[in-house]
This record gives C-alpha cells, structure tokens and sequence, in this order.
C-alpha cells in the first residue's frame, strides 16, 4: 500500500464509512475522519480501523482554542494510537497541541489556510491584507517554529513550504484527479504535482467516494503517484 494516498471518509456515518474501506479493501492504507462525522461514529470507527484492520487514521478536527483546552483535548485524542491530527496553526495552538500529545506516536499538522478559500473569502473574515499564498506559507513558517510535525496547505503552496529550513510533513487536501470536478475545492492540483511539488501525503475524498467503482478510483490515484518520487 503507497500510504501517500490518504482517503477521506466524508460519508455520513461510521457504518457508510466502514462499508467504504472494505469495498477500498487493500488498496488504502491511510484514511481521514474529519468533523462532519464525529457525532456519527468517527471516533469508533477509528478504533476500529485502525485497530481491527491495520489501517493508519488522521484525525481531521481543526482544533482551535485557548492552550489549555487544546492540550486537554489532545490529550484525550492521543490516547486514541491515531496517526495525525489537525489544530489550527496559530503558534499557540500548536505548542499546546505538542504538550497535549507529549508522550505518543500522535504527529500534529496545522493547518495553514484552508484550500476551499480565495483572497475575498480571507478579506470578509478581516484577514489581513497580502498575497494568499505569501500568507499560506508565513503560517506554515510559524507553525514549524512552533513544533508542528506537519502541516495542511493547498498543493499550490508545498514547493515553497517545503523550501522553508524547518519544513517537515506537508500533506495537501485540494487533489483532484485530471478531468474531476472541483466541488467546493479552489486551490487544486492533480496527485502527481502535488506530490512532485513537495507534499508528503496527498487528501482524496469525492473522487474516491462518489465514484461507482471506488476502488478502481482509488487503484488509478495510485497508478498515478508510482512514477512520483517519494519526499523526504
């Protein structure tokens, strides 16, 4: 299994969402649990895919708050044996976050600027004037400096993040297979220049989902990444 391919579960329930990885099968090694099914089971089934079936599970809750409540909720999450974890990548947040998982395999990605947003979607929540990408990449800068493992960006940013003397795991959502629609994704590239332009670990989830054959969607994703040299 070539765990740069990290499948997101952006299925209603823990059932739609085992269903899924059996159908994916041995195809997928690495999946993503994100917010939206967390009252629907995410949590269990974590457990169990990660437990029962072998798989390595990235935990995508964004997590955003003062640091004692962010240490605290780490904490608890860590004791989970899952693989990464999202905070927000405010310096603060993310040193609380490393408190929190101190003492387990738990990596902490933050997450710079998220790729469903454009420089008018940054200008309505008074996000400070400049270039996105400029301000994608400062975000990263201080989220490293600040002890993240890793961090979340569009794949347009990676090759810059990754020149950064800090930069560790990027990982990318806004991956969209050639010829697949971009649904509420604006910052998108397909999974080879993602992974040619620096990115550790590549986020796929209604291209791989909604398709009527997901393994075989998942099989061509891969397909895809084997000419791709592997990012140190």
């Amino acid at each position: 299994m070539d765990d740069r391919l990290i499948v997101a579960l952006d299925v209603p329930n823990a059932l739609a969402g085992l269903d899924l990885a059996e159908r994916l099968g041995d195809a997928v090694g690495f999946y993503k649990i994100g917010l939206g099914m967390l009252t629907g089971g995410g949590l269990a089934l974590a457990n169990e895919l990660k437990g029962d079936h072998g798989k390595r599970i990235f935990l995508d809750m964004k997590l955003f708050d003062i640091g004692a409540t962010v240490e605290s909720a780490v904490r608890g999450l860590a004791a989970f044996d899952l693989d990464f974890l999202t905070v927000h990548g405010d310096p603060h947040v993310v040193r609380a976050a490393k408190e929190g998982a101190a003492g387990s395999n738990l990596k902490i990605l933050g997450v710079t600027i998220l790729t469903s947003l454009e420089r008018a979607d940054l200008d309505a929540g008074m996000i400070r004037p400049g270039d996105l990408h400029e301000i994608t990449v400062e975000r990263a800068a201080r989220a490293f400096e600040a002890g993240a493992d890793g961090i979340i960006c569009s794949p347009r940013e990676a090759q810059a993040i990754r020149a950064l003397p800090d930069a560790r795991l990027i990982v990318t959502p806004g991956v969209r297979p050639a010829g697949a629609a971009l649904g509420d994704q604006k910052r998108v590239e397909t999974p080879a220049s993602a992974i040619a332009a620096g990115a550790d670990h590549i986020v796929v989830g209604r291209p791989v989902w909604q398709a009527a054959d997901p393994r075989a969607a998942a099989q061509a994703i891969l397909a895809e990444l084997r000419g791709c040299p592997v990012n140190d």
